[in-house]
């Protein structure tokens, strides 16, 4: 016979609301486990012969909700496969937003009984004085609002908010929202302290002090969470089913248009004027069409049933919270050094590569490439102690070169040049200069010099095709001086 759990409820307040057959199980059945003592009705199993043990201290030293489940999970299990029998209780109903319930009845080595019980939900309706059916209520976890909510106006009634940040998370998970937003919070439902509190969603999250016993109910949001995401997504699935140019799209063939974009990207934040707010619009387009690309590769792959942008979302923010254990984790880092320093170190466990340059991408801009090579190189040990060591090559790959010139071959010429422009990137590097966007700079300069030349030479009657270099000197010496 398997190892067996009986999930018992204890409803969603009082003793009042547990029904006799789970206070019979608690009663016969041991040993016992509660996930948290942090209920009105808990003293039920903890007072019981034998008392019970409690999952609270598995809330403070987990970094997430999912690993208390996987843990509780575990130690359920391994007691069950101990004792035969065990008794598990959780708070209101064991099938309403019950993870660690889930978990277990997912488990095929174990027999899981779990008896009906009253859940919140009965007596928030009643509290809300409204039918769930005929309004049409969703109920939705707190804590996966911002992707769970994703395209509801509304009404939501949203459990687990039980601290003032999961208000406030829930809040910022709305840009649209105008605030004035009528939004109900409901506290000890099923107590003598029972509260229902009118406010609106400005106020959310400074209203009351949330606890393990507080729900929301949102009427109608005014705008509809993550809306214009799941818009964009699909649009780009429908193009891509209608559009005769988008359905011959492969990812090779979108490469030149995701540089493109990037590109403008880069144009875009260059032009960028804090003065001005006016010059937003143009970073916020050109994200989009970047956005799009990214958008465009993900539908592809989905046709194919390769990955899916919910993939790529998924892959991305785990990455980040795996590799900022300092925010999400108990790691220290007082500064950016330490930040780049455990991230580097995070990013080699998990790659598992053999050499520094594993992972540097050998398709991006020369100077950036060069950029990279010299920084993965330098944080094994193997750089100039400071740019004076930098600077002394230049002059030194200079001289080859010129050498390399004299002796008119091209493939020796076309090496030195390459040294000297390593070198000259290395330079950058220990000025903590990014060279891209330094020779960026400096032929946008010359662009716009020049062009100031030309604008002078048509006032002057002067034919740039037809004068002389000491002509145009003069020009660009005159721009100069004005700039």
């Amino acid at each position: 016979m398997r190892p067996q759990v009986t999930v018992v409820g204890l409803g969603p307040g009082d003793a009042r609301f547990v029904t006799r057959q789970t206070v019979d199980a608690i009663r016969d059945i041991a040993p016992r486990f509660l996930r948290t003592s942090q209920h009105p009705s808990a003293h039920l199993v903890l007072d019981a012969p034998g008392g019970a043990t409690t999952f609270d201290p598995l809330y403070e030293s987990a970094g997430r909700f999912e690993d208390v489940y996987g843990a509780i999970t575990d130690e359920l299990v391994d007691a069950a496969v101990t004792h035969g029998h065990v008794l598990y209780a959780v708070p209101g109903s064991p099938l309403v937003l019950e993870r660690s319930v889930r978990q277990l009845l997912l488990r095929e080595d174990l027999e899981v009984e779990v008896l009906p019980a009253m859940s919140f939900l009965d007596l928030a309706y009643a509290a809300l004085d409204i039918d769930p059916v005929e309004a049409g209520v969703r109920l939705v976890d707190g804590h996966e609002f911002t992707t769970a909510a994703v395209g509801d106006r509304g009404p939501l009634l949203v459990a687990h908010t039980h601290a003032n940040w999961v208000l406030s998370d829930i809040k910022l998970a709305v840009d649209d929202a105008a605030g004035d937003e009528p939004v109900v919070i409901l506290q000890r439902l099923g107590t003598p302290e029972q509260a229902v509190v009118h406010t609106t969603w400005a106020e959310l999250d400074r209203t009351v002090d949330a606890d393990h016993l507080t729900s929301v109910f949102v009427p109608r949001l005014a705008a509809p969470v993550g809306a214009e995401l799941v818009r964009f997504h699909q649009v780009a699935r429908t193009l891509r089913e209608r559009c005769p140019w988008d359905q011959e799209q492969t990812h090779e063939s979108l490469v030149r248009y995701l540089l493109e974009e990037t590109y403008e990207v880069v144009d875009a934040l260059q032009a960028l004027d804090p003065a001005d707010p006016a010059t937003d619009d143009a970073l916020v387009e050109e994200l989009g069409d970047l956005l799009y690309q990214i958008e465009f590769h993900a539908t592809i792959a989905e046709q194919e049933g390769r990955f899916t942008m919910a993939d790529v979302a998924r892959g991305v923010h785990d990455k980040l919270v795996r590799r900022h254990p300092h925010v999400f984790g108990d790691v220290d880092a007082a500064d950016s050094a330490t930040v780049l320093k455990n991230w580097d170190a995070i990013k080699r466990e998990e790659k598992q590569r053999t050499s520094v340059f594993d992972g540097v991408a050998t398709s991006q801009p020369s100077l950036s490439y060069a950029h990279t090579v010299q920084r993965k190189a330098a944080k094994v040990g193997f750089d100039w102690p400071d740019v004076g060591g930098a600077l002394a090559k230049i002059p030194e790959e200079a001289a080859e070169l010129v050498e390399a010139a004299q002796s008119a071959d091209h493939d020796a010429i076309s090496e030195e040049l390459g040294d000297l422009l390593f070198a000259v990137v290395n330079v950058a590097r220990h000025l903590d200069v990014e060279p891209e966007t330094a020779l960026r700079a400096a032929t946008q300069k010359f662009r716009r010099r020049f062009e100031h030349v030309e604008r002078l030479a048509r006032e002057r009657a002067i034919d740039l095709h037809a004068t002389d270099l000491a002509t145009l000197d003069s020009l660009w010496d005159e721009v100069k001086k004005r700039e």
